[in-house]
């Protein structure tokens, strides 16, 4: 092999090992809306049991997990990587991520009412 295609090679795998590294990216906050909880099962056994299965284990599902939504909306909210998002959108149970955003209200004023 001639120096110049080596470094080539060489330059090539480098690249693939960054750009790998910038695809998996920093985590987010998302939430899942999934299907409703199955009978005798609890809602942080069945949103577990999704994440598990979307991450291979139950220390990364607890350690991602934020909150369990169960009253009027079947869900609940994980910081995961971009990766993750892509496992967990996988799975059978799941209907929509959704990132989590911070709104601001534009008026306090709704038609003179404060």
């Amino acid at each position: 092999m001639t120096p110049p295609t080596a470094t080539f090679l060489t330059l090539l795998v480098l690249g693939a090992v960054v750009m790998g590294a910038a695809a998996d990216g920093p985590p987010a906050t998302y939430l899942f809306f999934v299907d409703p909880t199955p009978p005798g099962v609890t809602c942080m056994q069945y949103h577990l049991g999704i994440l598990t299965a979307a991450l291979g284990s139950e220390e990364k599902a607890k350690a991602a997990i934020i909150y369990n939504y169960k009253n009027v909306v079947s869900g609940f909210s994980a910081r995961v990587t971009p990766a993750e998002l892509e496992a967990i959108k996988k799975q059978p149970h799941v209907n929509r991520p959704l990132p989590s955003a911070t709104l601001q209200l534009m008026s306090s004023n709704f038609d003179g009412v404060s």
